[in-house]
């Protein structure tokens, strides 16, 4: 039996599913065996919770016996103490009991390449209070590393490899069956089921919420992107077009609720390359569309008897909803739940977002860099942002003004060794994997709006260590917003140099060293590789170096071969526009050097040969 199957009517599945469960199983003994040899010690936490949210804790853990079952979150085990037994680990009835709060329990699971998200996802619901949590480790790396930092953890038996599954890959499909997997698992503990992915975060306690809705077998959120209401009420399923999204829903462990999973369960473990949310679909569409008696809000599905409400995209926001449309901020009200679908950059992307949004908790190593940042502030004609009609035209010509001075700070990021914190994007043209006429019709997304760095920017590639022999020295970034974030020590922003452009002929622009520390340095436009160099040579230990602009700011490398590599470096950074609509190819492509091509329009690849990025 799987690590954490202990109900007797899964024997079989997990049999069939894991033919070497039990040599699994025995390197996972294995390796706690040889664990307890040695004492534990905890490393730090980097993600303390807030002393607020301690004290909400502390009140809300009933007075009993402390054990590794209901020991306060964040609280490690004894220092010198030897890891438990593989037994202890295992997925139970009691192991939930002692988690579980009036009736409910909010569970995720992974594998250690999603750590950082865990711990996110973790610390989030314990600074409001929320500690009625599990999470299932996918591999025994992960679930040592949360045991130690006292993250309530159980072993779901995967033996998965600690690196990340991309979207769509076998790997992928795995987390996916296990997800059902662990639904027909808790469902008869007789525990609500909050089950979520990792890749979200709970902005506000949603339990109270989900306890409006007493006779919902299933509260499941959607990929909905046009509102059907306006106020923190249910979806009106009536008008709901969006996939519903398994990201995010709420189980009540009722006959019609545990029949559906256990249909779940055999559907997808038939199939292996059938995607679970596709399944979840179909299955909950069988019969679909009787309102509930006196309940509007419901609609009788699946069999006719599950009694099911959709979660309202405003306020369980999707990574459309919150990151693009702002539909909460619009409807003036408040997000309870944001879940990083809608992006074009993987896992990178997802973290990259939450960092945008100053959700993600990162280690405090992340808020300092050796060389130190380089930040502008972006120069934008009014002409481009707002003027006009906002066509595939306008957009790329708003895109490419601003990708014109991120190049130049590029350059300077690289010459001078330092993180560029990336300025605020700007788009008149939303982007999707489909032709649309530039902004979903019936979205609420406003135009122009700050677009997510994705949206253009190709995050996944910017964090790769591309060969530096044949792209020249990495180039680290940060979020546009990372200045501002509270998590960055006061030291540091109070470690500044404020830089501002000046005519090389006006008698007011000097280089020389500056005598008041309160006012900016004057440098002089398109400044050489070694005037750049001479004159922030006084200036490694400041922390941030912030342009007034970037325009103009550098005359670029005095080597053609570093210049060349950086050119193959940053071509690659940049990605395309999609859709044109009623095209057999309708994306296109950005291009970083786009000023240097004359008559450069935006136009999509006419043929198929034509269809590759500028740079291959």
């Amino acid at each position: 039996m799987g690590a954490w199957c202990s109900g007797e009517s899964t024997k079989p599945v997990f049999v069939g599913i894991y033919g070497a469960v039990l040599g699994g199983f025995a390197v996972s003994a294995l390796f706690f065996l040889l664990s307890s040899f040695s004492s534990l010690s905890a490393p730090p936490l980097p993600l303390p919770t807030t002393p607020a949210a301690a004290a909400n804790l502390s009140r809300s853990v009933p007075a009993r016996p402390e054990t590794m079952y209901n020991r306060p979150i964040w609280k490690p085990p004894p220092r010198g103490s030897r890891m438990p037994s593989p037994r202890a680990f295992r997925l139970t009835r009691d192991m939930v009991a002692a988690r579980a709060r009036d009736g409910a329990i909010v569970v995720t699971f992974g594998n250690h390449a999603f750590l950082d998200f865990i711990l996110t996802w973790v610390r989030h619901l314990t600074d409001l209070g929320v500690d009625n949590l599990l999470v299932g480790a996918m591999d025994t790396k992960l679930l040592r590393e949360l045991y130690l930092r006292g993250v309530p953890v159980f072993d779901m038996g995967s033996r998965m490899a600690t690196e990340d599954a991309g979207w769509g890959s076998p790997t992928f499909h795995k987390m996916g069956r296990e997800k059902v997997l662990l639904i027909n698992a808790l469902l008869p503990f007789g525990y609500e089921l909050l089950m979520c992915d990792t890749d979200m975060v709970w902005l506000k306690n949603p339990l109270p919420y989900l306890a409006r809705y007493p006779d919902a077998d299933l509260l499941t959120s959607s990929d909905q992107v046009i509102p059907t209401v306006t106020d923190d009420s249910l979806e009106n399923w009536r008008e709901v077009t969006g996939a519903f999204n398994i990201g995010i829903f709420h189980w009540r462990p009722t006959e019609p609720s545990k029949r559906l999973a256990k249909d779940w369960k055999d559907l997808v473990l038939s199939d292996d390359k059938l995607w679970d949310q596709n399944a979840f679909n179909d299955l909950v569409h069988k019969v679909f569309g009787q309102p509930v008696e006196g309940q509007d809000d419901l609609v009788y599905s699946y069999d006719g008897k599950l009694k099911l409400g959709v979660l309202p995209a405003s306020i369980f926001c999707s990574g459309h909803t919150y990151f693009v449309q702002g539909m909460y901020k619009q409807l003036h009200l408040e997000p309870y739940a944001v879940h990083t679908t809608f992006q074009y950059a993987g896992t990178e992307g997802k973290r990259h977002r939450l960092r945008e949004a100053m959700l993600f908790f990162d280690r405090p190593s992340y808020y300092d860099s050796p060389g130190g940042f380089l930040s502008f502030k972006p120069n934008i004609p009014k002409s481009l942002l707002l003027d006009g009609a906002h066509t595939v035209e306008s957009h790329f010509a708003l895109v490419n003004y601003q990708l014109k001075q991120i190049r130049t700070a590029l350059a300077i990021a690289s010459l001078l060794n330092r993180t560029l914190v990336m300025p605020p994007l700007w788009c008149r043209l939303d982007r999707m994997w489909f032709g649309h006429p530039g902004v979903m019709e019936g979205t609420m997304t406003r135009q122009p709006f700050l677009c997510p760095m994705d949206h253009v920017f190709e995050v996944h590639v910017m964090l790769k260590d591309l060969p530096k022999e044949e792209f020249g020295p990495h180039i680290d970034f940060r979020e546009y917003s990372f200045l501002e974030n509270p998590s960055l020590p006061q030291e540091m922003k109070e470690s500044l140099l404020e830089v501002q452009l000046c005519d090389d002929h006006s008698s007011r622009c000097s280089a020389v060293n500056r005598t008041d520390k309160h006012r900016p340095l004057l440098l002089p436009r398109n400044s050489t590789e070694e005037k750049l160099l001479n004159i922030f040579s006084s200036y490694k230990s400041v922390k941030i170096i912030q342009f007034s602009s970037m325009v103009d700011a550098f005359g670029g490398f005095a080597d053609a071969a570093v210049e060349m590599k950086f050119r193959d470096r940053v071509k690659r950074y940049v990605g395309l526009w999609c859709c044109v609509e009623f095209r057999e190819i309708g994306h296109i492509y950005y291009d970083m050097y786009w000023d240097e091509k004359p008559g450069w329009k935006p136009h999509p690849p006419e043929t198929r040969e034509q269809d590759h990025p500028p740079w291959s």
